[in-house]
């Protein structure tokens, strides 16, 4: 068997950045196939269309368990073997899923598909990260950030197309077969790492990351950005379908999520924020970020003179969010080396807290004020973000000078 090592000195090849990519993809999607096939489960299983979203549910509890309890163990044990333990383990849940016969059979199998595609996805750009070269890490991690963002937008494209061909069993078992055939390029080109030399205990690893989020300044001031900007970002779109749905849109949810299409513009542009990020302008990047987040409540709050002007809205928003999340990772992986898999599941707990109060919180908001209120409380937060940004900018200063 033919294996390359990490090239820690020289810039990783083309066709290995875009492998992370396309396995970041692939495997976040595994995490969003079901959120289109909810009418299709709750029929097949008999489940009430107000408990149905208990299959999400589940699927998000295996998302939190893995950022606590399975990616922290990339910075203990081999990297591109606990890669191919979790892929097959993925692979079987998958189908597991397919073949379920039962409520507690689909929960199940669900919460083991979202916590090892969290798992997989997750430890995939931690393992970008450690495997780019110091000079180009915002780089790769921008390209594997990119991909997870595509495996979001076309999950439910994916699934709602093969759905109609072969039903939602047929979605989970060809999402198996995408798994098996990324499995060959990923073992043969992922590569070999410097051996983890860490002889601490699973408790302690875990243990430590208590340790990590209290002593390292960029993760806190980061991680709280980044809660407020996916708290801003969830606000928009957890609301989104609320008045498209309604008159005088009246659209399908074909056609409401076929707006998520117009994030990915803005998205793919905002790979470039690693690039800058390598070569120093990561504070810049940041503070161009949030103002094109905040700016973009504007046009999204003009949604009834223009769906034209809503689609400026949304690719903005991308832009923007993106654009700080990618700057964000690039800025953390710097801190600790030997860390990478505890810092970006802290990271991205930081993500789920925000994404989860600004869903909560949008829809309380539309009913009390409509979107309107949607627009101005995503503003608001956008403006924290903003501020909070320009309050820390000296704590930032004061560590890149510690450092130097």
């Amino acid at each position: 068997m033919s294996l390359t090592s990490a090239p820690l000195s020289a810039d990783m090849p083309r066709g290995m950045v875009w492998l992370f990519a396309t396995a970041s993809g692939l495997s976040v999607a595994n995490v969003y196939y079901a959120q289109p096939l909810l009418d299709a489960l709750a029929s097949d299983f008999g489940i009430s269309h107000a408990a149905v979203g208990g299959v999400v549910t589940a699927t998000q509890i295996g998302c939190a368990l893995a950022l606590l309890l399975v990616v922290p163990l990339g910075d203990k044990v081999d990297r591109r073997r606990l890669m191919a333990i979790q892929l097959v383990a993925l692979v079987v849940a998958l189908i597991s899923v397919s073949m379920a016969q039962t409520s507690l059979a689909l929960l199940t199998g669900m919460l083991a598909t979202g916590m090892l595609g969290t798992a997989m996805t997750q430890g995939l750009i931690a393992y970008a990260a450690s495997a780019a070269s110091p000079h180009e890490q915002g780089r790769v991690v921008g390209a594997a950030q990119g991909g997870v963002f595509m495996g979001l937008l076309l999950a439910r494209v994916f699934a709602g197309g093969i759905s109609d061909i072969a039903g939602w069993r047929g979605v989970y078992l060809c999402a198996a077969a995408l798994m098996l055939i990324i499995a060959l390029p990923l073992w043969w080109r992922l590569p070999i790492l410097p051996a983890v030399t860490a002889t601490m205990s699973y408790p302690r690893l875990i243990g430590s990351m208590l340790a990590l989020l209290r002593q390292e300044k960029v993760l806190q001031i980061r991680g709280v950005l980044a809660l407020l900007m996916f708290a801003s970002f969830n606000i928009f779109w957890s609301a989104l379908v609320l008045p498209l749905s309604a008159p005088p849109f009246s659209f399908s949810h074909t056609a409401i999520g076929a707006f998520g299409l117009a994030g990915a513009v803005g998205a793919l542009a905002a790979g470039r924020a690693g690039r800058w990020a390598d070569r120093g302008y990561a504070q810049r990047t940041s503070a161009a970020a949030l103002v094109i987040l905040l700016l973009a409540w504007w046009p999204l709050s003009l949604m009834d003179r223009s769906l034209g002007i809503l689609l400026i809205g949304i690719i903005l928003l991308d832009l923007g969010g993106q654009a700080l999340h990618v700057t964000n990772q690039s800025m953390i992986f710097r801190t600790r080396p030997e860390a990478h898999s505890r810092l970006v599941g802290l990271y991205m707990l930081f993500y789920a807290v925000g994404s989860g109060l600004g869903a909560l919180g949008t829809t309380m908001m539309y009913a009390f004020a409509g979107w309107p209120g949607v627009c101005l409380l995503g503003a608001s937060v956008s403006l924290l973000a903003l501020v909070f940004w320009w309050l820390t900018r000296a704590s930032h200063r004061a560590l890149r000078d510690n450092r130097d």
